[in-house]
């Protein structure tokens, strides 16, 4: 069937290369990132030292003289306050990560017990698979290394959600000071910050991928069946972890803030990141516990499982079959290329253009993934051409089916499309430039009750466009290439992660951008920039649920067809009682989930504003000023309920699949992973979106930037008070149950997939008994 063209030593020189220069890459931004000083004295690039100070001069000279640019108690006060978030963050993480890493221990035990069992901890070799005639390594080496695979990816994941809260918490403050000198520099140091932790993330992850399985196939050998499959385990500890970071990191940030925003806004009517409000600290802590490493960590989750789904299939195709290490690794490749496709696309929002006006900064970030996603669609037909043969034959269900190389060009391509389409479906419905987010900000103007209706609305709505990219993509990608082709389509959607990431991160570092403004006491003036660059960070964060939605149900796909295969399930009949018990029980579970989530969120806020209230009630001359707020006592709130909240809905995603496996059957767990992923698809993008929705409403009464939105304002009106109400309903929607339900349906299955031989081996004990 022809080879490619790219050799094996090729490929083997460029995945780690295209690594290390997004390593590279990232450590450049931070070095760019750091010149700008957190102690007091002159800017070195000031215009006044030299003349020729860059970009900007004239208005930074402007500027430096009316903002106070050199207030040596300003920057003092800025690096307090971050040092503050610094020390929350990371203290909340620590704790969270010894919690997480006893069950990480724990799990671990348990993938090897119950995957070492499938031939009685035998040490003799298998016939294979998917190939009697042929002799494969021993269950026991796929338990140990499966059992490795996952330890490697829990702690990638970590690692990658802690370094994404350092730079987040190093940089925000740093945003708040170059917000002096004009939005356009904030806008840089903001989204530099982003690209740091964005591309760390994405060459880390392959990376660590890269060299996993080179040093299995020391073991393995020409078994790569049982190397690919014993590679499954590292998009589970991704997972894994990304499942508690972002439970726990919502939690966290949604107890702090519906905490401030209730007593604060509401009770007490003071701005939202005011000093004197004692939850503000914790809510700026939550902003990078929550959306910076939690996304982090789902966002590597989703890179991991469909990196994995699709080396499993292309295992037992002819790629595996034959040996060919080129075509094995495309998806690699892919990941790979997409690294410098995103490299170059962050010059564009850096370096090429200029940020001069806060009406700009929306149309940049845009702009950002329509450039990613055109120069990655020429990335992906290039790659197609030189790493894949002409024709070869792909894994589908039991047959081989010949697929040419442009058919795995265009599966690629539409997860990329469907992606950016999701992601302008979910702009239009979270902006508060377009009429559904500017509907539901009118509807306040009878109170909180329509604003709740209208909101609710909006969310269900715009589940259809998203919907339907997600099956368009599906149909597309499996008619040409089967499962193989939807695990490429998802690696497509994630293709331009780096930049996905640097726009998700860029929101909540300039939300703290804003907050620090606030507590330091900044002019009006910088308040406004920072309102603008999080008023647009509100939008694209919305956006990078929406990938993370769109990518987590083909990824969820691609692993239930790599799990079908594996647990040698021929067809899986919706008629049979055993499967259709497991699609209702399945589709149950996001609602499950759903209420745990929301009502831990509930619980914790309610703590909050107790001890909120407390503080304003008993601290004599706070409200005034005069008295400081104890910000540790509400960090610490935060930080004991999420810890203690996030472990029920954590146990359980982990423990269905586990018993629904071992009880009823294989059958039966193919019921609850097709369930599951129908109604957890629809819930997450509705939930995201009416949060979203009802954050900009809010924010878009307050700004007062038209006419419109000033017949609602100002602050403290009645509509705004309705909007502030929809907003606190809409948090834990949009920034815990949603976000997290993704997680949801992509760990359930690989978590099926890397049990699949023990679910096949031993599963089904009810049925057995009766």
């Amino acid at each position: 069937m022809g080879a490619s063209i790219l050799s094996d030593l090729g490929t083997e020189i460029l995945i780690p290369v295209c690594a290390v220069i997004g390593i590279a890459f990232s450590l450049l931004q931070w070095v760019l990132v750091s010149k700008v000083k957190l102690s007091p004295g002159r800017d070195p690039g000031s215009p006044r030292n030299n003349g020729a100070g860059g970009k900007n001069d004239c208005a930074d000279y402007l500027i430096e003289e009316e903002e106070g640019l050199n207030d040596h108690n300003v920057v003092l006060k800025c690096a307090e306050i971050q040092s503050a978030i610094s020390e929350g963050a990371t203290s909340f993480l620590f704790t969270e990560y010894q919690y997480v890493g006893i069950f990480m221990v724990a799990f671990a035990i348990l993938i090897f017990v119950f995957l070492g069992s499938v031939e009685g901890f035998s040490t003799k070799s298998q016939p294979c698979t998917y190939d009697q005639s042929k002799i494969c390594k021993p269950a026991l080496a796929t338990a140990a290394f499966s059992t490795i695979s996952f330890l490697l990816g829990a702690v990638t994941s970590v690692v990658s959600g802690f370094l994404g809260m350092k730079i987040a918490t190093y940089a925000n403050a740093r945003t708040t000071l170059e917000a002096r000198k004009g939005v356009g520099k904030a806008f840089i140091t903001a989204f530099r910050s982003g690209a740091v932790m964005g591309f760390l993330l994405a060459a880390n992850g392959l990376l660590v991928l890269y060299i996993t399985i080179n040093l299995f196939k020391i073991y393995y050998g020409d078994d790569w069946g049982g190397l690919f499959e014993a590679i499954t385990g590292y998009g589970l500890g991704g997972s894994s972890m990304a499942l508690f970071g972002r439970v726990g990191g919502g939690i966290y940030t949604k107890a702090a803030d519906v905490g401030a925003d209730l007593v604060g806004k509401v009770e007490r009517n003071i701005p939202e990141d005011d000093p004197r409000n004692p939850a503000v600290i914790a809510d700026n802590v939550g902003d990078n516990v929550g959306d910076i490493a939690g996304m982090g960590s789902d966002l590597f989750g989703s890179y991991a499982e469909s990196s994995c789904a699709a080396l499993v299939v292309a295992s037992i195709s002819s790629f595996g079959i034959n040996h060919e290490f080129t075509p094995m690794l495309y998806p690699l490749i892919i990941s790979s290329v997409g690294i410098i496709v995103c490299l170059i696309t962050t010059l564009f929002a850096t370096d090429f253009f200029e940020i001069k006006a806060v009406k700009e900064i929306e149309p940049s970030l845009k702009r950002q993934l329509i450039i990613s996603t055109v120069l990655m669609t020429i990335g992906i037909g290039v790659v197609s051409w030189v790493a894949l043969p002409s024709s070869f034959t792909i894994f589908n269900f039991g047959d081989q089916k010949v697929v040419k190389n442009w058919q795995l060009f265009l599966c690629v391509a539409v997860g990329l499309w469907a992606g950016l389409i999701i992601g302008f479906v979910t702009e239009y419905y979270t902006s508060n430039a377009y009429s559904p987010v500017q509907d539901v900000a009118d509807s306040c103007r009878t109170g909180a009750a329509t604003n709740v209706i209208f909101g609710l609305a909006l969310g269900y709505k715009s589940c259809i466009i998203p919907i339907f990219a997600i099956a368009v993509s599906i149909f597309v990608s499996f008619s040409f290439a089967a499962m193989y082709g939807i695990a490429v389509a998802a690696l497509g959607m994630l293709s331009t992660i780096a930049t996905g990431l640097a726009i998700d991160a860029y929101g909540p570092i300039s939300d703290n951008a804003g907050g620090i403004a606030e507590m330091a006491g900044m002019s009006h003036r910088i308040r406004e920039r920072t309102d603008a660059l999080d008023a647009a960070g509100n939008t694209t964060a919305a956006i990078g649920k929406g990938f993370a939605i769109g990518s987590a149900a083909l990824v969820s796909l691609a692993l239930f067809g790599a799990f079908v295969s594996r647990a040698a399930i021929s067809t899986v009949d919706v008629l049979t009682p055993k499967v259709f018990i497991g699609l209702l029980v399945g589709a149950m579970l996001p609602y499950w989930f759903s209420a745990m989530t929301m009502k831990s969120v509930g619980s914790a806020a309610l703590k909050m504003v107790e001890e909120v209230r407390r503080q304003f009630n008993t601290i004599p001359g706070l409200m005034e000023g005069t008295a400081k707020p104890d910000y540790a006592t509400c960090v610490k709130i935060s930080t004991d309920a999420s810890i203690k909240e996030m472990i029920p809905p954590g146990a359980l995603v982990m423990l269905t699949p586990l018993v629904v496996g071992t009880f009823f059957g294989v059958e039966t767990l193919s019921g609850v992973l097709a369930g599951s992923l129908v109604s957890g698809v629809q819930i997450a993008i509705s939930a995201s979106n009416t949060g979203g929705a009802w954050d900009n409403a809010k924010k878009y009464i307050e700004a007062g930037a038209s006419e419109h939105a000033k017949t609602l304002g100002p602050k403290g009106s009645d509509p705004h008070k309705a909007a502030v109400i929809g907003d606190t309903i809409g948090d834990p929607l949009k920034d815990t149950s949603g976000p997290s339900l993704n997680i949801l349906i992509k760990l359930m299955a690989v978590e099926s997939l890397v049990f699949a031989p023990f679910f096949a081996t031993h599963g089904g004990l009810l049925f057995k008994i009766f």
